[in-house]
């Protein structure tokens, strides 16, 4: 046998070290690193910044925003958007408001709130997946639709004097510093992270996303499963506007603009 005919050794790419390479040239560490900064710097700038009263107040400046954030991030996945979401809020709360003038408890005001959101969804789903119309151009549409009947009813009016047990909703700790709304915050994140990872739903999105005709030619129906997004967009959105309400004990037009 000549030196010629013995096999060239193969290269075996170490997997585990090709893995910790990609994490270190990813985003998300990239995030983590300028948190942890933003984190020192707050500390020192302020020695009460990491009181843990003061975190747990600060979590209710996003938590209304990052649960609709879950549901508007699988819709972006599937390429669709909505931007109607600030307005399905005004639209809720005013729901609730109303509802609150003869007499309606609680319970029926988380009803209604989630309902009207749940309506909504379906209103912009039927638009976008039954007539073929951009999302875009249809939620910018509705976007306006929803809080301009908000105003219809309120005009420069508010509706005020929702009870106790509903303010708790929005302002009321389950343990400690840990809020309602942290916790619902904390269950969804949870939730939409199985849901999008470890489903045959979240693999539909990310298909659709991907290429939707080869979606279609490969037996999903991508209709439904964009229904299925709007709707959880428009729940979302009733969620956050019976917590948003019941943070701010009021209803006014103007809710959720900013």
């Amino acid at each position: 046998m000549s030196l010629t005919d013995i096999p060239t050794p193969r290269h075996i790419p170490d997997r585990l070290s090709g893995q910790g390479a990609r994490i270190l040239r990813s985003w998300e560490l990239l995030l983590f690193v300028i948190a942890v900064l933003i984190f020192l710097a707050n500390t020192q700038a302020s020695p009460y910044f990491l009181d843990p009263w003061n975190l747990s107040d600060a979590t209710f400046n996003f938590t209304e925003k990052a649960m609709v954030a879950f549901a508007m991030a699988l819709l972006i996945i599937a390429g669709e958007i909505d931007l109607s979401v600030a307005g399905i809020i005004a639209l809720a709360s005013t729901a609730m408001g109303w509802a609150l003038q003869f007499g309606v408890g609680t319970p029926g005001l988380i009803f209604i709130g989630l309902g009207v959101g749940l309506l909504c969804g379906a209103f912009n789903g039927v638009l976008v997946t039954r007539l073929g119309l951009p999302s875009i151009v249809v939620t910018i549409g509705t976007m306006s639709l929803f809080r301009g009947l908000s105003y219809i009813v309120l005009g420069d009016q508010a509706f005020n004097g929702y009870p106790t047990d509903f303010a708790w909703l929005g302002r009321g700790y389950v343990v400690w510093v840990i809020s309602f709304e942290l916790l619902l915050f904390v269950v969804l994140a949870l939730i939409y992270g199985a849901v999008l990872h470890f489903t045959n739903f979240g693999r539909h999105v990310f298909t659709i996303g991907n290429n939707a005709t080869a979606a279609r030619f490969s037996g999903i129906r991508v209709e439904r499963v964009k229904m299925i997004l709007f709707l959880l967009t428009g729940l979302m959105s009733g969620i956050a506007a019976v917590c948003l309400t019941a943070r701010l004990g009021s209803t006014r037009p103007s809710i959720a603009s900013a």
